[in-house]
């Protein structure tokens, strides 16, 4: 592969105004197809998993009951202070309301608080039901504020009367990343200018980075007049792609500006970064695309759908490193290397002269990466100790972890959802917030009418059962939709429970009434999701693994390695995990990012953690221990070589790491409590996998399993394929660097 890649990164440099003319184009041809086919109006946040009990009831009542298939919302009225919902003057306002939101835009059906006894014990509040025949997705931009609009009549009908729109229509609501992404992009600007002292380096990664985020962004939404696509995946895609996308074109011009400060020629230089660097980006890349494409074995459309967004993101970014990449570094030739007598090219001099990494043996002072590495390995195993302890007590919170779908009541506080969602659970209980709903089929009961009510009457009698309403009958088509109210709330595990428990009685209800039952509704969905995925979590985390220790043999062709790198990775896990229980399970420090309520934690960020994670790891494992084994073949010397990693990519890591946390950091600031979630996980995952865990843990293992880390059994080592990710069988500088390109050189080589 380096031989393979070297080539490209020479044709590209060579052929740079054809490359760059080829990526506009497509750049151009994906925007154009975004405008024709697709584009942000047509994303779909509908959780749904074909072929559950909750889905196969929600498509038969499209047709036995539409008013109550689709979405639906609560419009909640309290009287002023001292008076009743049912007083005359109340009422009236609120049969005005009413009667305006019949005519609100996709309104199926209006029902009246009173007829439905949908009134608080003391008259405060009453709540109205608006149903919709289609998903919350399926909504128009302007539906949910038309319905705002028309309800705050009631309000000028009757001075002091609050009325609060909320529901589930509101559920699901768009995923917006604001201007997170131009808060990472400025942030990662700063550290690129840092590390290299120069923004025309600087700027290079960040461009490359651009035009493959706006080819990725553009391409998933061309896709939304095909296929359902969700705001999350858009979301996703853009933060992983950005962070990515600069990482890998942070590493490969790194390793080129290095190979400029020794006098290599620009061509030479780019294309042996493209081969050494861009092999690790390809390895790295692919790792995650694997990963995050293996999220569509789980058989959640959504999910599939932001793992194959995410995964196509990160492969463009790759395409982009070793393409367009090294096209840009062709037009900006020699300007990109450090000036004689910089810091920058002193830097580079001071590593280039150390390949072995044992400065301080030969009179020259380590940079901050290898002192690091020579602190946590002068005693490895109380380093080890350290970290051990340090990750159990951040991952501890972890085994109270319980995991939801979000709803209204982590909404943003003081918007309209929020505050009915809150009044709600105040007046008529929590449960009140996410009823169940329980179709009947009573085609072969002698008496359907009777069946109903008796199916009715025996949910009624469950533990944590609210309310039950009386069946509502559909004639035609024998069946019946009976409304349930848990005492608990929606993510509660008591609705959990009772959700299982009439499934459970399923079959002794058909036994007396001759009719099948099934759950469904908005709650009974987001259980059977969160379901779905705590099966699949334990396999889908042994694939993982697996993947990641089979990789790393054959990359490394090394026991030691795979073993401590994939520890490793479950040691990043368990602790990230651990801290997003605390922060917004458990509420420790959740309002410094905007966390006013703690509530259960995403049914999906475990999962998406770990395929993200896991790639990121192999990212970073990569680029640090290849140099390590480098430094080991060439001396033999085991704890030079972990010196040695740290003096020649602790600083490049450690930068792209920065940059990854400020760009997953950045999206924060969203509204969206599923998508803060997700961005608090990566950047806390990055922070630890590359500081704690690479740099601090990985080190200290190498050291003290010293020669027996790079050893592998003869046999094992005559069947693997040898995939010199180090770009060892690469020609040499002065080999292949045309002298009318080859700079002055200003030092030893």
């Amino acid at each position: 592969m380096p031989s393979l890649l070297y080539r490209l990164g020479r044709c590209a440099f060579r052929h740079r105004r054809r490359v760059l003319a080829l990526w506009l184009a497509a750049i151009a041809a994906v925007v154009g197809c975004m405008v024709a086919f697709g584009g942000p109006g047509k994303l779909d946040d509908t959780f749904a998993i074909p072929g559950s009990q909750s889905q196969q009831a929600l498509d038969r009542m499209k047709s036995d009951f539409p008013a109550s298939s689709g979405t639906s919302a609560q419009v909640v009225f309290t009287a002023p202070a001292g008076q009743k919902v049912t007083d005359p003057a109340d009422l009236a306002a609120i049969r005005t309301a009413l009667a305006a939101a019949k005519s609100a835009p996709q309104v199926a059906k209006v029902i009246d608080p009173v007829a439905a006894q949908t009134v608080s014990a003391d008259g405060s509040t009453a709540v109205a039901q608006v149903q919709y025949e289609v998903t919350p997705s399926q909504l128009a931009s302007g539906s949910l504020n038309a319905l705002k609009g028309s309800v705050a009549v009631a309000a000028q009908h009757q001075p002091g009367m609050d009325v609060q729109v909320g529901g589930a229509a509101f559920g699901s609501g768009p995923s917006k990343s604001g201007g997170s992404d131009l808060i990472g992009v400025g942030i990662a600007v700063i550290i690129l200018a840092l590390t290299f002292g120069s923004l025309l380096t600087a700027g290079l990664p960040l461009l490359s980075a651009i035009a493959g985020v706006v080819t990725a962004i553009a391409g998933v939404l061309s896709l939304t007049g095909v296929t359902a696509i969700s705001s999350t995946a858009q979301s996703l895609a853009l933060m992983i792609g950005l962070a990515v996308g600069i990482d890998y074109a942070l590493f490969i011009v790194s390793r080129h500006r290095a190979a400029l400060a020794r006098g290599t020629s620009p061509q030479e230089s780019a294309a042996l970064a493209v081969g050494t660097a861009g092999s690790a980006v390809v390895f790295a890349g692919l790792t995650v695309v694997i990963a995050m494409a293996g999220l569509s074995v789980v058989g959640i459309p959504y999910l599939t759908v932001m793992g194959l967004s995410a995964a196509a993101a990160v492969l463009i970014a790759v395409l982009v490193a070793t393409t367009l990449l090294p096209a840009l570094l062709g037009f900006a030739g020699s300007r990109l290397a450090p000036r004689p007598g910089s810091r920058a090219m002193r830097r580079e001099q001071a590593v280039a002269e150390a390949p072995s990494g044992a400065a301080a043996a030969a009179g020259r002072p380590a940079n901050g990466g290898e002192r690091w590495f020579r602190l946590v390995t002068r005693r490895p195993l109380l380093t080890l100790l350290a970290v051990l302890i340090g990750v159990g007590a951040l991952a501890w919170p972890a085994h109270s972890l319980r995991l939801a779908l979000p709803d209204n009541g982590t909404a943003p506080a003081g918007s309209s959802q929020r505050l009915a969602y809150d009044q709600v659970s105040k007046e008529f209980g929590p449960g009140f917030n996410g009823p169940l709903l329980v179709l009947a089929d009573t085609g072969h009961s002698t008496d359907p009418t009777a069946a109903a009510d008796h199916i009715a009457t025996a949910i009624r009698a469950l533990p944590d059962v609210s309310a039950v309403a009386h069946p509502v009958l559909n004639a035609g088509t024998h069946t019946a939709l009976i409304q349930v109210v848990p005492a608990s709330a929606p993510s509660d595990q008591a609705t959990k429970t009772l959700v299982s428990t009439i499934r459970a009685n399923a079959p002794a209800l058909q036994q007396q009434t001759g009719a099948t039952i099934g759950v469904t509704g908005s709650t009974a969905v987001g259980i059977d999701v969160s379901a779905k995925l705590d099966a699949a979590m334990i396999p889908f985390a042994a694939v993982v693994v697996g993947l990641s220790l089979l990789l790393l043999l054959l990359v490394f062709r090394s026991l030691v390695v795979p073993v401590k790198a994939a520890v490793g990775f479950l040691l990043s896990v368990a602790a990230t995990l651990g801290a997003v229980v605390a922060v917004f399970q458990l509420g420790h420090f959740g309002t410094l990012i905007g966390v006013d309520r703690a509530g259960p934690v995403s049914s999906f960020l475990p999962i998406i953690l770990l395929a993200v994670l896991f790639g990121l790891a192999m990212d970073y494992e990569v680029f640090l221990v290849s140099r390590q084994r480098e430094a080991y073949v060439h001396t033999g010397q085991p704890l030079a070589a972990v010196h040695s990693g740290g003096r020649h990519s602790a600083r490049v890591v450690t930068a792209a790491a920065l940059i990854m946390i400020a760009v997953f950091a950045a999206f924060l600031t969203t509204d969206s409590q599923m998508l803060k979630q997700i961005a608090f996980a990566l950047a806390a995952g990055v922070l630890l996998d590359a500081f704690v865990i690479r740099m601090t843990f990985v080190p200290a293992v190498l050291a003290l399993t010293g020669h027996a880390a790079w050893w592998l059994p003869g046999p094992l080592a005559q069947l693997l394929p040898n995939l010199d990710i180090e770009g060892e069988g690469l020609p040499q500088p002065h080999q292949e660097s045309p002298p009318e390109l080859t700079l002055v050189k200003s030092g030893t080589q």
